[in-house]
């Protein structure tokens, strides 16, 4: 089953276009949407999830009419937005069983079997019976997807899942995510490029409401091969090299900065071909369409 998105739009009633005739073809797997914070990614995010209305297009999974057959599309939805809100006092146990029900599993004793299997498979069942208010930001976000996977849903959507987790918890959570992936159509939005490479099949980049780019990450990246280039430069430097050159990435190191800039050649005797990664298909995508010295987080 695939998700098909085409021609959305959504303008606010404050004049800002936030999606721009967005058009994708989301498969079965994990899909990721990359774009900076402001590019639209939760707009079209609440929009799939029956949060939000588009001002024109279609949106379809399988049958569905996604944007007219809302109560359809819930039943069949997993949902973890950027931010949620849980009972601080009530236990995890307590409050997916409170979910369950609302969820339409009202036979008790499938409710239980449905809240202990999902609290094992999000490595919550130890904790089963501790307050949520105790709970780290990892645990918490383990416990939205155990929420978001009541009714064993055929479209999840993730919007922003790892952002402030510690590494170990990141991983956890990725693997979860992945595990999820295999039988059902994962849609993962982001701003951090790792996510999307580490998962997905497939990906699109989003920047001001419009697709940069669709593609399988591999591929994109493998079409960026001999056209990266790295040089380390005093950090005064950069403002002439950027007049100059392509500059997509920079980092600092040791009081001097990191360049990477795109190129068919070598931009000066000082620069090296490098194989390119996921991060310099993001930086390239987005600051090439901006123009040369548009302000993307490095």
């Amino acid at each position: 089953m695939e998700l098909l998105i085409r021609g959305v739009s959504k303008t606010y009633p404050n004049g800002v276009q936030a999606l721009k005739d967005v058009t994708l073809t989301i498969p079965a797997g994990m899909f990721g949407l990359l774009g900076p914070n402001g590019a639209g990614k939760s707009t079209l995010m609440r929009i799939l999830a029956t949060l939000q209305e588009a001002d024109s297009g279609s949106v379809t999974f399988g049958a569905i009419d996604v944007l007219t057959q809302k109560d359809e599309v819930r039943q069949t939805l997993g949902y973890l937005p950027q931010e949620f809100g849980v009972y601080p006092k009530v236990t995890a146990e307590r409050l997916l069983d409170h979910f369950a029900v609302l969820k339409g599993i009202t036979g008790r004793r499938a409710r239980n079997e449905a809240v202990e299997s999902l609290l094992r498979k999000t490595n919550l069942w130890d904790v089963r019976g501790q307050k949520l208010g105790g709970y780290s930001g990892g645990m918490r976000q383990r416990f939205g997807v155990a929420v978001a996977l009541l009714g064993n849903p055929a479209l999840m959507i993730v919007d922003e899942p790892t952002a402030g987790l510690d590494p170990a918890e990141r991983v956890r959570f990725l693997n979860l995510l992945s595990e999820l992936g295999e039988n059902s159509v994962v849609l993962l939005s982001t701003h951090i490029v790792e996510d999307v490479s580490e998962l997905c099949t497939r990906m699109a980049i989003i920047d001001k409401g419009e697709i940069l780019l669709e593609a399988e990450p591999r591929r994109a990246v493998d079409d960026l091969h001999g056209r990266i280039w790295l040089c380390v430069i005093a950090t005064e430097a950069l403002p002439a090299l950027e007049r100059e050159h392509a500059v997509i990435s920079t980092k600092l190191l040791a009081g001097r900065t990191v360049v990477h800039v795109f190129g068919d050649s070598s931009p000066g005797p000082d620069f090296e071909l490098v194989e390119p990664d996921l991060k310099d298909v993001y930086f390239s995508t987005i600051r090439l369409r901006r123009g040369h010295g548009g302000e993307v987080e490095s």
